[in-house]
């Protein structure tokens, strides 16, 4: 197991920083190497295409490390081993059944894990801090899920020897929890550019399965509440970083609220009838271009990763006269491609090793990739209809099914409509691989 953890290239960062706050003790190292291994045994290390994996959980130790030295709350050498085992664990929940970790679930992992308990023990570590600090990254901090938050870190504090009658402690605590609620929320961010952010954002809205139009509404709002509700805790925290990591922060800030004004302006244009998007068959000798190939793939490319279907081979499935293909257009049918429609005989692709279709092998089923849309032109139907010229040109084919993946819901909804069916559920993706009869 040491040899994986050894492997992730956060983990010299990490015991640098360890080293020079004085955490270097074997298990202290030890913790770092068991977490690292289990995120990875579980299928949740650097390959995992969700927000909360192995990377995540690295860099909010890293970060907060790195900016111990922050002047909104003062941190001993005892705070910082607590933040350090806090930030180590915060999200520890390699059996989720969703992307986002509920905090309980969390705890009650750690508390069942005889390894975990062993290496708390030897460290000095009292559980029930490091419980109240993980309870306060709950986010939002607001609402039923802040006061449930707060009845358990009261029954925490009641049940520490530590904390059970010192309030200015507990006070204390709870600015801890506010520093690393903070440092969860903005490391990703600043350590990296915004290539990794978009990328950052598009992981959780494949994770929580959002629908795409939500990912740059949802950032910018994220940011401003960041930013408006922990001004002083923010700015302390990027103080500490380096300019660069400070740059990214913020330019990505700006760069998800340049995007989102280019929505609201696409959204204006088309609620007042200034813009229109027209599905379209495009004809073999287009499909031969090379200038319209690299439309497509530039499109193709902001997908998530994992429903980018055929991405070695897209410029042959474009040329192939057996790949059904449309296209969405601006105002008219040789007007700019913003989306398109793809796919092809099931038997042409490998999907999910756990997927078992009966129908393969029967060449009566064509499969539709995941429909590709520009940012900025998701929710204003055209993806839909792309979809729905996409099943005549199948049925002019002479094909009896189609198949696709799509978010859970919206197979759900399509059951009555078009008699859609489940194939295969995935967890926790709740991107799931369904059926409908042409």
């Amino acid at each position: 197991m040491q040899k994986l953890a050894n492997k992730h290239p956060m983990r010299a960062q990490i015991l640098k920083l360890m080293s020079e706050n004085e955490l270097a003790d074997d298990c202290f190292v030890e913790m770092l190497d068991y977490t690292i291994d289990l995120f990875e045994n579980q299928g949740l290390g650097s390959d995992y295409y969700g927000y909360h994996n192995i990377n995540h959980e690295l860099e909010v130790t890293y970060v907060s490390l790195l900016a111990a030295k922050q002047e909104q709350v003062k941190l001993s050498k005892e705070d910082i081993k607590y933040l350090y085992v806090a930030a180590l664990f915060h999200d520890f929940d390699p059996q989720k059944n969703v992307d986002k970790p509920h905090e309980e679930s969390v705890l009650k992992f750690i508390l069942l894990d005889k390894k975990l308990q062993g290496l708390l023990k030897t460290a000095k570590i009292d559980l029930e801090i490091i419980k109240v600090l993980i309870l306060r990254t709950t986010y939002p901090w607001i609402g039923d899920l802040k006061n449930n938050a707060e009845s358990q870190i009261k029954e925490c504090f009641l049940s520490s020897d530590i904390t059970r009658n010192d309030l200015q402690l507990q006070q204390h605590i709870m600015k801890m929890g506010e520093y690393l609620s903070v440092v969860d929320r903005v490391c990703g961010y600043a350590l990296g550019d915004f290539v990794k952010a978009m990328e950052m954002a598009k992981m959780n809205a494949h994770a929580l399965a959002w629908r795409p139009s939500l990912i740059v509404r949802s950032a910018v709002a994220y940011f401003e509440e960041l930013l408006n509700k922990e001004t002083e805790m923010v700015k302390a925290v990027l103080k500490e970083l380096s300019n660069e990591m400070r740059k990214n922060f913020f330019d990505t800030v700006l760069s998800f609220m340049k995007i989102r004004q280019q929505e609201i302006t696409i959204q204006a244009d088309f609620a007042y009838e200034n813009l229109k998007l027209i599905p379209t068959m495009d004809s073999m000798t287009t499909r031969q271009d090379p200038k319209y190939i690299k439309e497509l793939y530039d499109i193709f490319l902001e997908l998530p990763r994992p429903l980018q279907f055929s991405k070695e081979s897209f410029d042959e499935t474009i040329k192939d006269p057996k790949t059904i293909i449309n296209t969405l257009r601006l105002n008219g049918k040789d007007g700019e491609i913003v989306g398109f429609a793809k796919g092809g005989a099931l038997e042409k692709y490998d999907l999910r090793e756990e997927i078992r279709d009966e129908n393969y092998g029967l060449t009566n089923t064509i499969f539709l990739e995941p429909i590709a849309v520009k940012m900025g032109y998701w929710g204003l139907r055209g993806g839909s209809e792309m979809r729905h010229l996409f099943i005549m040109q199948a049925h002019s084919m002479k094909y009896r099914y189609m198949t696709s993946f799509a978010l859970r819901e919206v197979i759900q909804g399509r059951i009555n409509k078009e008699r859609a069916e489940f194939v295969m559920q995935f967890d926790p993706e709740r991107w799931d691989y369904y059926r409908i009869q042409i």
